[in-house]
Formats: C-alpha cells, structure tokens, sequence
C-alpha cells in the first residue's frame, strides 16, 4: 500500500513536543500530509554519550505527543533504523517532499548524519528545512550582535499548535509503513528516581517551580539536598525539549513583574542565557567534544590511572561528600551544577586525569545531557580554556559549607550513618580507639582516601597556572575571546 499525497515529514530529534515547535508549524503551513517520525538509531543509542536512561526519557517523551495527537488520529513512528534507511523505504511507499527538523547541536556522531543526510536530501529532491533551536544559531563566526539576536528570538512570539485543516497520515496508514519496519515499543519500566519524560510532567514542573519553588533558588542553588526542590528541574525537559526556552524565559518575565523575589528570578534569566551562551560556543567550535579549546593545553600530559578512575566512577574514593554527589548521579540522573563541577574538578585536578576521561561517563549519568553544556562545561571546570578563573573545589569545605548536618552524604553513603558528625565529613581523622568505639573500620567498612586532597590541589594548581604562562596559551586565549566573547 503506498500512501497518497505529498508527504511532509516532521522528523523529531531533541525538540520532543508540538508546542512552540517550529518543525511543527512548518509542516503545517506546507499544506501536505504530515508524518511525525522519531528514528532510534542504533549508531546513536549505542554511542558511547548515551545509556538507558536517556532512551526511557525519549520513549516517555513520545507517548506523552501520542497522548496529543490522538484526537487527530494520529502518532509517531517510531522506528528503529538508521536514518538514510528509514527515509530510503518511505520513499518507497510514500511520495515525501518535504522533511522539517530543528538545528541540532549534538555530538559529532549526529553532525555528521546530519550532513550525510543533507547530501542524501539533494540527491533526492527533497526540501529539508531545519529551524533555529532555542535561540542558537549556525554559521556565526563571532558573538557580534549574538545578545540582541538571543533575546529578540526569546521575546517573538511562541508558536502555537494549530491542526485546522490539517492532514495527518492516520493510525491506519502508519500501521501499514511499519509492516516493514522494526518499531520501538515505547514502554518503559517504572524507576521512581529519575524524573519523568513528556511535556505533561515538564509543565508541573515549570508552574509548580514559578508558584512556589524558585523562592529558594538563589538561596539553596549550591545545596545538594535542597537543590533538588529549589532549582527548578527543568533542565531534562528542555534538554529534550520537552518545552522551549522560549516559554519557560517569557514565563519568568511575566511571573518576575508581580514577584517581591525578583533576585531570585534575575539568577534563573541568567542561567537561561548562560545555558544558550555555552551551546553556541559550542556550535561554533565543536572540536571541543574531543579536543580542548585552548590549542596550548594540547602539550598537557597526564596518565591515565584506572584505580583512581574506577574508585571515582563508583563513589569509592574516600571523600565521602564526592563519593556522596557520584552514587547521587548513578542513581537519580541529577545533580546540582556546583557539585557536577566539584565531581569533574576532584577528577581532573586532584586525580589528575584527563577530562576526555570523564566526558562520556559523566555524559551517560545526566539525564539532561546537552552536548552544548556538558563539553564546554568539562574544559572550564578542567582548567583548560585559558580565559577562565581556575577553580579547584575542595570537597570538604564544600561538604561543611552546603550539607553541614551531613544529610546528603548518609543518605548516599548508609556505611557512614552512625558516625558522628565531624567524621562523616572526614572518616579518616579516626583514631584507630575511635574506630573501634563506633565499630567502624576504615579500609574495610569504607575506602580510605585514595590522594591527599592538599598535596594535589597544589600541585594540579601549581601546574595549571604555570601553564597560563606558556606563549601558546596566552596566544590561545585572545582567539577565543575573540571569537566567543559577547560583544
């Protein structure tokens, strides 16, 4: 059976919603039958930046647009295959004309399907629109003009899901394409820790956020148990774009004119336009997911040390407030941002390991995993950009300043729980009397430390500023802050 009509097709990547869409809406003002496609590459599900995680949040994601477009008698496809494959059978059983996407800014392994896919598009004749995503745009060579541009596009207005006199390709018809394709059941199973895909749940989270939550933003932002309420944990849904930037920054304009909390909303604005500010640095120079920025930190040298990387990954290093924040991440996908950078500055300065080492782990354990955040994000917190402060955490002031009651670290770490304050801190300090006065013993019941926190953030610091000095670095730094620097 071969589907009649011109066929336009709404192919969804991380833009997993219908609303402010503008692949959406220019399949609708095309005014041909629409298909909406989500294609499970196996290339990309079994790329090394992805984990179960992530595909359960798409799957939720998709039957909350399903939820949607029931009343229209319609649905996603979704299909697992590769992209060139896919679209090579619908050809087959359908005349398509039109494929309508977002701008994605992802990890080189979609970059490149993505220009293959373009090749493919024009030797097809096929008209592939993609649109800009979230205020970020391809193709700049500087930031000039790039903050007027950001905040004009965050201020247009929204774009609204119309279907009247709308053409969808119907139920019926989807079944009969995917009699020959392999479709991705789309349940998931039941895991209570990490939060729920779909724009049904980001929407709870975003109005109960500006009605009650963001009071304690600015507050408990650097707090790990109180951050997980008081940020407003969005970042998954727009991610995967659950919502858009667009509305969750108009809302917060509109909610900040009747607030007596407006610092509280000024620190969340800004962190929507730091979020974007780092996704287009990365746009621009995405050699950053395998290289540093800075060319002079190339010639930086360290030794992969798998013990110290294994005992990291598993939260089994001896620091008990970044063995705390790692089994945190494991098992619930989410972490506030100073404790990520705390995690990813015990790696690369007090280990000493390279941040290429960390990336793909850390990228598999944040279910809002966005290319643009996490590779910038890794070289800054590593001391490599040659333009930023170095900051080298110490995790047990940061303990004693953010979890003084120690609740964070019993929590992820019971083998602590019935110690006194002061040494679920700093397990280490016990005398080998006290040990055995709370029937504890260190090395068995918990590692002990495995580096002298002191010693190797002076040395990782001693090193890096040395570094900053190097011609190359200096020379480095002007580039980008040439190139990346708001103007």
């Amino acid at each position: 059976m071969k589907i009649t009509g011109e066929i336009a097709v709404v192919w969804f990547k991380r833009d997993l919603r219908l609303q402010d869409n503008e692949a959406v809406f220019n399949a609708i003002t095309s005014g041909k039958k629409i298909l909406f496609v989500y294609i499970f590459e196996e290339s990309i599900i079994q790329d090394e930046h992805y984990s179960k995680r992530h595909w359960d949040f798409v799957k939720e994601s998709i039957r909350d647009i399903n939820q949607e477009l029931l009343l229209y008698n319609t649905q996603v496809l979704t299909v697992n295959s590769e992209v060139l494959s896919f679209f090579r059978y619908l050809m087959s059983v359908s005349n398509v004309t039109n494929v309508y996407s977002h701008i994605e800014t992802g990890i080189l392994a979609t970059y490149n399907r993505d220009k293959t896919f373009k090749r493919f598009c024009k030797n097809n004749v096929i008209e592939w629109k993609e649109n800009i995503h979230n205020g970020v745009f391809r193709g700049r060579e500087n930031r000039e003009g790039w903050k007027e541009d950001w905040e004009n596009y965050m201020k247009s207005s929204q774009i609204i899901f119309d279907s009247t006199n709308v053409s969808f390709v119907t139920i019926t018809e989807i079944k009969e394409i995917a009699k020959n394709l392999t479709i991705v059941n789309l349940d998931t199973e039941e895991e209570k820790l990490f939060q729920k895909g779909g724009r049904a749940t980001a929407l709870k989270y975003l109005h109960s956020f500006f009605n009650k939550r963001y009071k304690g933003y600015a507050k408990n932002i650097s707090k790990p148990t109180e951050a997980r309420e008081s940020c407003s944990r969005l970042s998954p849904y727009i991610a995967w774009g659950n919502i858009s930037v667009r509305e969750v920054y108009q809302l917060a304009i509109s909610i900040r004119s009747g607030s007596r909390n407006k610092r509280a909303i000024d620190a969340f604005i800004s962190r929507l336009k730091w979020q974007a500010h780092f996704i287009q640095k990365f746009e621009m120079e995405c050699i950053m997911e395998q290289e540093s920025i800075n060319k002079g930190f190339h010639k930086l040298k360290k030794n992969i040390t798998k013990k110290y990387i294994y005992a990291w990954r598993n939260g089994k290093t001896g620091i008990p407030f970044i063995d705390a924040c790692m089994r945190c991440l494991i098992h619930t996908g989410y972490l506030n941002f100073r404790m990520r950078a705390m995690l990813v500055s015990f790696f690369t300065h007090n280990l000493w390991q390279p941040w290429q080492e960390a990336s793909k782990y850390l990228s598999k354990l944040f279910l809002d995993f966005e290319p643009g955040i996490h590779f910038p994000q890794l070289q800054m917190q590593a001391g490599e950009t040659g333009i930023n402060t170095i900051r080298i955490y110490n995790p047990v002031k940061n303990g004693l300043e953010h979890d003084p009651e120690a609740v964070f670290i019993s929590k992820w770490i019971p083998e602590l729980k019935g110690l006194p304050l002061a040494f679920k801190h700093e397990p280490y300090k016990m005398t080998a009397l006290e040990q055995k006065m709370y029937g504890f013993t260190l090395g068995n019941d918990y590692p002990k430390p495995i580096v002298d926190i002191g010693v190797t953030r002076k040395n990782a610091s001693d090193t890096i500023w040395k570094m900053r000095k190097d011609p190359e670095v200096i020379k480095e730094s002007y580039r980008i802050l040439n190139k990346h620097v708001v103007k």
